[in-house]
């Protein structure tokens, strides 16, 4: 990993254990980013915390610029030591990398069309690279729910749009609805266009994969 630097934050506890399991889990990323194109130089934070990650996998990841992300584990979760073991921490670093690579480009987004798209195409640049299943929250909806959500297309221009009841049911939306229904969106678009290049899964604007989404269905024009 010539310029992925992981950073071992353990002031709240060690995370000894589990170093061997994170650092290939995180040189398989390597590679893999590496086989599609030139790997962008990360700072990669590696932390302990315990109750603040998916309780289902027992880790969270996060990007917070273009060069750098952070993976938060649980070592108390009996779920980390199999996600640190199947490619579960493989495909969150994956997902993460993407999100490193848009804010390097379009950005991140501040709309809610602008977040769906980039959760949206971060899952789906990892399912493409590793021809691997979406993740739970990736299909936690089907089409047709997807279809009743309560979404217009002047919600998809909301700058303050409520992050987390979209992708966290914080409120009177389903778990996971942003993530389902910003995977199922961003998979309309690959189907419109066929194989992307690098340079289309990172630079593609929202509103093209939004324009695909309508085209095909998956929400209302």
């Amino acid at each position: 990993m010539d310029n992925w630097t992981l950073h071992w934050l353990e002031a709240n506890g060690s995370l000894a254990a589990w170093r061997s399991d994170v650092v290939q889990q995180a040189e398989a990323a390597y590679a893999t980013v590496a086989a599609w194109m030139p790997p962008p130089p990360l700072d990669i934070l590696l932390q302990p915390a315990p109750g603040q990650v998916i309780p289902e996998i027992g880790l969270l990841g996060r990007a917070w610029s273009a060069t750098l992300l952070s993976i938060s584990l649980d070592p108390q979760n009996p779920a980390l030591p199999a996600a640190l073991q199947d490619g579960t921490l493989h495909r969150q670093l994956l997902h993460e990398v993407h999100h490193c690579l848009r804010m390097a480009g379009p950005g991140y987004g501040w709309t809610l069309g602008e977040a769906l798209v980039s959760e949206g195409l971060a899952g789906q640049f990892v399912t493409t690279l590793l021809g691997s299943a979406p993740e739970r929250w990736e299909c936690a909806l089907s089409l047709s729910q997807l279809r009743q959500l309560p979404l217009t297309a002047a919600m998809l221009a909301e700058r303050h749009y409520d992050h987390a009841a979209w992708f966290f049911g914080t409120a009177s939306l389903p778990r996971w609805a942003g993530y389902s229904l910003g995977y199922a969106m961003a998979g309309a678009w690959r189907e419109q266009i066929g194989a992307p290049s690098a340079t289309q899964w990172v630079e593609v604007s929202a509103n093209e994969v939004i324009a695909a989404a309508i085209v095909r269905g998956v929400i209302a024009g």
